[in-house]
């Protein structure tokens, strides 16, 4: 459907496409976000560095574990230990606010409009910032819920107080053994929610999600629809990135946007109705949080002919 080559940055400067945004996001008729990892990390969600050596400091030394991703992979002998990183790492990335209000910010530019959020994240962000739940879909799964791990049936589970006991009760990176969860059905112990193979459970939550999508995607079909995918990179770019892509072309008065440090572009198909920003999530919306916008032609750009001005 789209040829190989691609336009990386859209021609213009930082400011001008940041310009061209706020116009597009003023004249919408919906906005669909897409979103990946790197909105969590411009949010401070970051998995190495200081913030895991300040909460994940004794794991390091006694396994040689280098950041929070990694860890999530790493062979731990026994149940006990898992737990210990896995409750520690859910609660952190999961049951804390992010450190910056990225999250919040994008929300106070769509929430007076017609929305819905697609994302791979599964850090439940969007929900602490605000987010309507009934417009979110957390395509991949959610930090906050278990299920089986032999996946023997298609239910799961919330943790958030059975992650803070384990981490209130751990010692020397274990928990009590007696605060080993188990799925009530077959007795295997539990495991995240989160769609490494095919033992992920999608239960009625993520279908439910997953119409509500659909629904919101067939509504939208036609008019001025707004695709921002933010943060998205290349692991499952079936998910976001394609699809976005598809819509856009499809509709003649969409437009798509790509903000992503180091990985910017759109396909040349498109790249009259795009806008690729390589730079700082972060930056971009306090950037669009601080520009004055012409109540009259919605213009982001001052002076303007129509002389009347309203601050977001």
């Amino acid at each position: 459907m789209f040829s190989k080559n691609r336009t990386k940055e859209s021609t213009g400067s930082c400011s001008e496409q940041i310009e061209r945004l706020q116009a597009s996001l003023e004249t919408a008729d919906a906005i669909v976000i897409g979103a990946g990892a790197g909105l969590s990390t411009s949010a401070g969600l970051t998995y190495s560095g200081e913030r895991f050596e300040r909460y994940f400091s004794d794991f390091h030394q006694k396994y040689g574990i280098t950041d929070i991703y990694s860890g999530g992979f790493y062979p731990f002998a026994t149940l006990e230990e898992y737990w210990a990183w896995w409750s520690r790492h859910i609660f952190y990335n999961r049951y804390v606010d992010a450190p910056l209000p990225v999250y919040q910010e994008l929300l106070a530019l769509v929430k007076d409009k017609d929305y819905f959020v697609l994302t791979t994240n599964v850090d439940h962000q969007f929900q602490r910032a605000g987010f309507d739940k009934s417009r979110l879909f957390y395509t991949q799964g959610d930090y906050g819920l278990w299920q089986c791990s032999k996946a023997c049936h298609n239910k799961t589970y919330d943790n958030e107080a059975e992650v803070r006991q384990m981490l209130a009760q751990q010692q020397n990176t274990k928990i009590p053994s007696e605060l080993i969860p188990r799925c009530p059905v077959c007795g295997a112990p539990m495991t995240m929610n989160l769609r490494c193979d095919d033992t992920f459970v999608q239960d009625r939550g993520w279908y439910a999600a997953s119409e509500r999508y659909a629904n919101f995607l067939r509504h939208h079909k036609q008019g001025k629809v707004l695709f921002l995918e933010l943060g998205v990179g290349n692991n499952t770019p079936g998910i976001i990135k394609y699809p976005f892509w598809r819509y856009t072309m499809e509709n003649p008065d969409a437009i798509y946007v790509c903000i992503n440090h180091g990985q910017a572009y759109a396909p040349l198909e498109i790249a009259e109705r795009s806008i690729c920003l390589n730079a700082d999530i972060a930056f971009v919306l306090s950037e669009l949080q601080s520009k004055p916008v012409c109540e009259r032609c919605l213009s982001p750009v001052s002076p303007c002919s129509c002389d009347s001005f309203k601050g977001l």
